[in-house]
């Protein structure tokens, strides 16, 4: 779909960074943006629009001055989850300016302050660029104006509504091409058994070691998979002020994919490989360019061939959960539920027309 819409070249995001925290996720994405040595941007929606109050919270949660640190410690005793803490410190710590105040309530921004945040860090020469998000809302079920959110169209999917009207052309054939083979999975609740039979399965200490639980939330985890089948019963039964839905439903895949608190500190800690999925002739030009200037660039075009010669236990780890992942994905697939396509799908290379 991408590269049908002039996109030159398409990266995957391993699976550690890809349903972990936006913290991760923008941090996973900055250090392969990184180690291609030749990105001079990086472009993202955001609600507010601005470049400048974004980047005024990243220096802040950057830094996390001491003000500032002890502001969150104290809203969190209050029994409030992380995000809504560091939400109201930052509120006063800007004096309850109105527009600061909004920075940390909307999806976007949020993912956009990381982004910045992961420049900072990493003393990153990439320029920020934002895009303001218009007329529908991250978590918005409604069409606007012949606008629709993923989480909308991946509604309109369930419910098996025409989305011609609010998806490029390109992008629909191939979608109704996947719906009609039965080969969409629309959202989490496509692998309601499999979460709940996993949870069963898992002790409590093995449930604690998964990413995100803490405060003893394994026996609140515990408890409820033992006590329904239906997984949004089993996500209200464990959700609270304290840990919100979508925390909840990123330890659910964690336990899915079999993801430790120890996997996800790794992923910090290393570069991830650059694991090209698909480009046009323009991309090609641009992998030999990212091979000129990072000859030790991680480039990866056969996992095969990848695992058979990355001699680093790391990456290693961390490809295997993307397999892993992939084969997972497609048991909600109702016609050909094959597994290891990580393996038999090639690259995607879109030639010329002309």
């Amino acid at each position: 779909m991408a590269l049908k819409q002039g996109i030159d070249l398409v990266i995957e995001l391993p699976v550690l960074y890809a349903i972990s925290s936006a913290e991760n996720f923008a941090d996973g994405a900055i250090k392969i943006l990184n180690s291609l040595g030749i990105i001079d941007y990086i472009s993202f929606g955001s609600e507010v629009g601005e470049l400048k109050p974004i980047d005024d919270v990243a220096s802040i949660l950057a830094k996390e001055p001491k003000e500032f640190s002890d502001l969150i410690k104290r809203e969190l005793k209050s029994g409030l989850s992380y995000p809504k803490a560091r939400e109201l410190a930052l509120k006063m710590y800007f004096g309850n300016s109105p527009l600061y105040t909004e920075i940390l309530q909307k999806p976007n921004n949020i993912l956009g302050v990381e982004y910045l945040k992961a420049i900072k860090k990493s003393k990153s020469e990439i320029t920020p660029f934002t895009l303001k998000r218009n007329t529908s809302d991250y978590n918005s079920k409604e069409m606007k104006n012949g606008i629709a959110s993923a989480t909308a169209i991946r509604s309109m999917i369930l419910e098996n509504k025409n989305i011609h009207s609010v998806v490029p052309f390109e992008t629909y054939e191939i979608l109704e091409n996947a719906i009609n083979q039965n080969r969409v999975v629309p959202n989490i609740g496509a692998f309601e058994k499999e979460i709940i039979y996993t949870l069963r399965k898992m002790t409590l200490s093995q449930i604690a070691n998964l990413p995100d639980v803490t405060e003893g939330l394994e026996n609140k985890i515990k408890i409820a998979a033992n006590s329904t089948n239906n997984l949004e019963e089993l996500i209200s039964k464990i959700k609270s002020k304290r840990f919100t839905q979508s925390r909840i439903q990123r330890i659910l895949l964690y336990a899915l994919l079999n993801i430790t608190k120890k996997d996800i500190q790794m992923s910090t800690k290393v570069t991830p490989y650059i694991r090209v999925l698909g480009f046009n002739k323009h991309g090609k030009r641009i992998i030999s360019a990212i091979a000129e200037h990072n000859p030790k660039a991680k480039i990866v075009v056969s996992v095969k061939r990848f695992l058979e010669t990355n001699k680093d236990i790391h990456l290693q780890n961390m490809m295997m959960k993307d397999i892993l992942a992939t084969n997972i994905y497609t048991l909600a697939y109702k016609n050909n539920s094959v597994s290891n396509l990580d393996y038999t799908h090639k690259v995607l290379e879109i030639k010329d027309s002309n």
